[in-house]
C-alpha cells in the first residue's frame, strides 16, 4: 500500500516538474522572440534613417492641393514654345490687369497737355499726412533732413553727394504738387528713383507732408498772430542768430586760419560731388562744363552775356539761380553754407582747369 502510494507521489512530482519545465522553457522562447523582433525593428528604423542627407520638411504633408499646380516657375523650360521660355512676354498691344494707369495726373503727376499738375489728386486728411510723415521719415530723411532744411546725415556727413536742397526756398515752395511726386518717382539729379520701393498713393503722402513741412517753416505773420506767440522775442533772436552767422563769416574771411588754395578747393570740390554735375573735360552734363570756365565769357537764358570772373563763380556756388546759363536748368542746390575760404579754395581750383589763369 505504502508502495503504491509512494509511486503516485513521484507521477505528482514528475507531472510538476515537467510542467514547471515546460513554462521555463516558454518563457525563454518568448523573451528570445521578443529580442529578436526588437532587434529587427532596431535595424529596420536605422536603415530607413540612413538617407543620406538631411530631412529639413514636415513628415507628414495631408494637403497636397496647392504643392502640384500646373504653372512654371520664374526661367523654367516651355517646351510648348519654339523659344523653349516659359517666361512670357505680353501680347502685343495688351495690358496686364491692373496696369492700364490711364489716371496720367495720379500715377504720373502730369495733366493732359504734359505739364505738372498743380495739386494733390488724393484727398489729403490727417491719416493721410501721417502716412507720408511715416514714408518721408524711412526714406526722405538721411538726405533732407527731418524738418526739409537739406540738412540730413548723409548731408551734414559730407559722404559725397551733391547737396540736397532745402524745401524752404522760394523755388520749391512755389513749384507744382507734380513736380515734387515727380521727382521722387523718377528721381533728378543724383537722387535715385523710388517708383520701385514706395507705391503711388504714398508719393502722393509724401508731397502732402513736404507741404506740411513747408508751411510749418513758413507761416505768414498776419495768421501767427490769432495764437499766443511772442513774434517779436521770436524776431529777436532770429536777429540775434543773424548777427552772430555774419561775424562767424566775417571771422572766416578775414583769415580765421583757415588755409585756401588750389589743392584744399579739389579736395571740396570732390567732397561736395561737383563732378557728378560739372565735367572738367568738355563734355556736356547736367550744368555746363567747368574746364576752361574761368575768365570765359557766359551766354544766359535772359539773353544776356557775364564774364566767369571771381565774383560770377562766387556768385554762381552760393547763389546759382541768380544768373541760369543758357542751355541749362535752375536746379543747382546752394553751397551757401561752405565757409568764403572754402569758396575761394574751389575758385582757385577752378583757375587751374582753365587756360585763362
Amino acid at each position: 500500500m505504502f508502495d503504491k502510494l509512494d509511486e503516485m507521489e513521484k507521477g505528482r512530482g514528475n507531472e510538476l516538474t515537467e510542467e514547471i519545465d515546460s513554462k521555463i522553457t516558454n518563457r525563454i522562447q518568448m523573451t528570445s522572440r521578443f529580442f529578436k523582433s526588437s532587434l529587427l525593428v532596431a535595424i529596420t528604423l536605422l536603415f530607413i534613417s540612413c538617407r543620406g542627407e538631411k530631412f529639413d520638411h514636415q513628415p507628414v504633408h495631408p494637403n497636397m492641393n496647392m504643392d502640384q499646380q500646373e504653372r512654371f516657375e520664374a526661367q523654367e523650360q516651355n517646351r510648348f514654345f519654339a523659344d523653349g521660355r516659359g517666361m512670357r512676354m505680353p501680347v502685343e498691344g495688351t495690358v496686364a490687369r491692373g496696369n492700364l494707369r490711364e489716371d496720367k495726373a495720379f500715377y504720373q503727376g502730369i495733366s493732359e497737355d504734359s505739364s505738372f499738375v498743380d495739386e494733390i489728386p488724393v484727398t489729403v486728411n490727417r491719416s493721410f499726412l501721417q502716412r507720408g510723415q511715416k514714408q518721408y521719415e524711412t526714406y526722405c530723411t538721411p538726405c533732407h533732413g527731418s524738418t526739409g532744411d537739406g540738412q540730413g546725415i548723409i548731408m551734414v556727413g559730407r559722404y559725397g553727394y551733391v547737396p540736397a536742397p532745402s524745401y524752404h526756398i522760394d523755388r520749391l515752395r512755389n513749384s507744382e504738387d507734380g513736380y515734387i511726386y515727380s521727382t521722387i518717382a523718377n528721381g533728378i539729379r543724383n537722387m535715385p528713383a523710388y517708383a520701385h520701393q514706395i507705391d503711388v498713393e504714398d508719393r502722393w503722402a509724401i508731397v502732402a507732408y513736404v507741404r506740411a513741412l513747408q508751411r510749418s517753416q513758413y507761416v505768414p505773420e498776419n495768421e501767427m498772430q490769432q495764437y499766443d506767440v511772442d513774434l517779436a522775442a521770436l524776431d529777436q533772436q532770429y536777429q540775434q542768430a543773424q548777427e552772430e552767422e555774419m561775424a562767424r563769416q566775417e571771422a572766416q574771411s578775414g583769415g580765421g586760419g583757415e588755409e585756401i588754395s588750389a589743392a584744399r578747393g579739389e579736395q571740396i570740390y570732390m567732397q561736395n560731388a561737383c563732378q557728378t554735375c560739372h565735367s572738367q573735360d568738355g563734355s556736356d552734363g547736367i550744368g555746363p562744363t567747368h574746364l576752361n570756365i574761368f575768365e570765359r565769357t557766359r551766354q544766359l537764358a535772359d539773353g544776356s552775356t557775364v564774364t566767369a570772373d571771381e565774383e560770377y563763380l562766387r556768385e554762381s556756388i552760393v547763389n546759382p539761380n541768380a544768373k541760369i546759363v543758357e542751355g541749362y536748368d535752375p536746379v543747382m542746390a546752394p553751397y551757401s553754407y561752405l565757409s568764403d575760404a572754402e569758396v575761394q579754395s574751389l575758385i582757385e581750383y577752378m583757375k587751374t582747369i582753365s587756360d585763362n589763369q
